[in-house]
């Protein structure tokens, strides 16, 4: 598996699991994190990996 491959798989997982702690755990009660703030974090992340994979496999 190359490099870029690599990348859109992970951040479409770190996507979609921002998008599910987004979307469902918002009324989770956590003492140092708020789910859905941190679903939105790992959306962010997921989204720039996925840019980084669709730059690899077009550079390539």
């Amino acid at each position: 598996m190359t490099g870029a491959w690599r990348n859109l798989l992970a951040g479409t997982v770190t996507l979609v699991v921002g998008l599910f702690l987004w979307r469902f755990a918002g009324g989770a009660d956590l003492p140092v994190v708020t789910p859905a703030k941190a679903g939105v974090v790992l959306m962010c992340v997921g989204g720039a990996e996925i840019l980084l994979g669709l730059y690899r496999a077009a550079r390539r």
